[in-house]
């Protein structure tokens, strides 16, 4: 039925248009008392042996939602009902920014992909803050984190360390985003001495508190393997609970889609980044011996799909792209 009726009328909008839409109709739905209870029936009902425990945290099973689609923390509730197993919110930043200039969303329809150039538009971490503790999901909740766009990247471990403050009694793990190629200069901080001083200033606030929560990292899919094994290496000589592996990719390999698209500056995901992504679950699982967990995502369109990420090493898996295209 979704890609027979909703799928043509999503695609008669602008994406960005569609996005919004989809998440109102979503909203809207799980406020009206019997849709409620109808999306409840279908999908709560979570067998056991679906369950994961990964990184100290329980999971009701290994399906999430990627950071993207609800940057403002506005529809947990909503998303909650289609029985993700859990649910990232971000990136969000320390002050709110509009991101880039639209168009900044395209679809590529031949490829099932898109290319997107938002630039962490979000309205800053202290009014997601304030939609976390009205909802009511118990959903675990992920904070995706990255820095202003105003922000030089000298003082980037700064607004990290502002987010993850102010995130902390409110979401079960954060995600550290420096791996978007939306924000100039962003991908630099992947490097190892820029990264030790994001963490080492998270990590000095997390001892400070009672609950000890996951940190991991988002890496880009276009590092290559002596830069894997960078990243590979600092995280099992820190303290670094786990990768999400991975980022969109500025690679337009192999793409069908008229040149119009292809040529768009942003990051792409979707089918064209499945082999991709895997290739680096694989990668960090080898090097590390399997003791990085791992949440892939990257081209997940297929149960299929799924199964190959946790075949290569993925310990959760998370949808975004394949979710809005199936």
């Amino acid at each position: 039925m979704y890609k027979q009726i909703f799928r043509p009328l999503l695609y008669s909008m602008s994406p960005e248009g569609a996005h919004y839409f989809t998440a109102g109709v979503l909203e809207a739905a799980s406020k009206t008392p019997i849709v409620n209870s109808i999306l409840r029936h279908i999908y709560s009902d979570q067998s056991l042996s679906l369950e994961r425990e990964v990184f100290g945290l329980k999971f009701p099973n290994p399906i999430g939602l990627a950071a993207g689609f609800d940057k403002d923390a506005r529809w947990i509730d909503a998303l909650e009902l289609l029985g993700f197993g859990f649910i990232e919110i971000g990136t969000l930043t320390p002050k709110a920014q509009p991101g880039n200039e639209k168009p900044r969303l395209f679809r590529l329809e031949h490829d099932e992909a898109l290319i997107n150039r938002m630039g962490f538009n979000n309205g800053g971490v202290n009014a997601a803050v304030d939609r976390i503790i009205k909802a009511k999901s118990k959903t675990p909740l992920g904070g995706n984190i990255g820095k202003n766009k105003v922000t030089p990247n000298s003082d980037a471990p700064s607004d990290y360390l502002y987010s993850f403050e102010k995130l902390y009694d409110h979401v079960d793990y954060f995600v550290v985003n420096v791996s978007s190629p939306n924000t100039p200069g962003l991908r630099e901080l992947q490097g190892k001495d820029e990264l030790i001083k994001i963490f080492d200033l998270l990590f000095e606030h997390r001892e400070k508190q009672q609950k000890r929560k996951p940190v991991l990292l988002k890496i880009a899919p276009d590092l290559n393997e002596a830069q894997l094994e960078d990243i590979v290496r600092l995280v099992m000589e820190s303290e670094i609970d786990g990768l999400v592996a991975t980022n969109t990719t500025l690679s337009r390999e192999g793409l069908k889609s008229r040149e119009q698209l292809v040529t768009q500056a942003g990051g792409l995901s979707g089918k064209p980044v499945t082999t991709r992504s895997t290739e680096v679950i694989r990668t960090i699982a080898q090097l590390s011996n399997k003791e990085i967990p791992i949440i892939g995502v990257g081209g997940i369109h297929t149960p299929q799909d799924a199964v190959d990420k946790f075949e290569a090493g993925a310990s959760l898996v998370q949808l975004y792209t394949g979710f809005i295209y199936e």
